[in-house]
């Protein structure tokens, strides 16, 4: 376990459910700062549920609960008294399909910033954030076209340039390449190797070859199916290299040889 001080976010999750099932339980997950820590396993193994809920996107999903606690800034982000709106002012997120709001390019950046009521230059930090997101040089005469004319690639930076503008300090990232061609997925890998100079990535992917390219840390979740439900658990954390050349655990092993999916 990563010393306290080197961890962004620390989530002890005990139990998740949806109404009365059981979707993930005992899974420890410290995320250390300035590192892109990705999570792989295979279809309802509770990766995206344990990622969504360290910003508290799960709270809108009628009937979720969390028992145990995310820790962040020095409190639990589920204390009553902790708004959720603030918790993803500082834990940005960026969803599977690239989901930019029918608006132009300009206002969909300017969108959390002035929803933060932010006082300072627009301009100066839309354009801030469209660089981090690498897409100013593509945009820069076009701000006022719809980012819906961008490209699916381009899309999904302007969604990045979106999250980054209010300055996080952890960027959620669940699949961010699945609904992307090759060409576009290189890119994004690349501008998440940039991101982390600043922030502190977690991503869900599929990909196991995604993972081994870009993630510092690897977290391997799996069903358990043994109550004749499907519950996701954590089974083994570490380095990249370690999870995927020197696995600790048999079902991580089974995993990474393709042996199950």
């Amino acid at each position: 376990m990563p010393a306290k001080e080197d961890l962004a976010i620390h989530c002890v999750v005990e139990k998740i459910f949806y109404g009365s099932f059981l979707a993930v339980r005992d899974s420890n997950v410290p995320i250390q700062k300035g590192k892109i820590t990705g999570f792989i396993g295979p279809s309802g193994c509770g990766k995206s549920t344990v990622l969504r809920s360290l910003n508290r996107m799960n709270d809108m999903i009628n009937g979720f609960r969390l028992e145990g606690q995310v820790h962040f800034m020095g409190q639990d982000v589920y204390a009553k008294q902790v708004d959720p709106v603030i918790v993803r002012r500082f834990i940005g997120m960026v969803f599977q399909q690239p989901n930019p709001f029918s608006m132009s390019i300009y206002d969909n950046v300017a969108f959390g910033l002035r929803l933060n009521r932010y006082k300072g230059n627009l301009d100066e930090k839309v354009e801030y954030a469209l660089r981090r997101a690498a897409l100013w040089d593509e945009v820069k005469d076009k701000l006022k076209a719809s980012g819906l004319s961008l490209s699916g690639g381009q899309q999904q930076r302007l969604c990045i340039a979106r999250a980054v503008a209010t300055e996080p300090t952890v960027l959620l990232m669940d699949e961010p390449c699945s609904a992307l061609d090759p060409i576009a997925t290189r890119r994004i890998e690349e501008l998440m190797l940039e991101l982390k100079e600043e922030y502190t990535i977690a991503m869900v992917t599929h990909n196991m070859q995604q993972a081994t390219r870009v993630a510092d840390i690897t977290a391997f979740f799996a069903v358990d199916i043994s109550k004749g439900g499907r519950t996701g658990y954590l089974v083994e954390m570490g380095e990249t290299k370690q999870i995927f050349e020197a696995p600790q655990e048999q079902l991580t092993k089974e995993y990474i040889r393709g042996e199950f999916s």
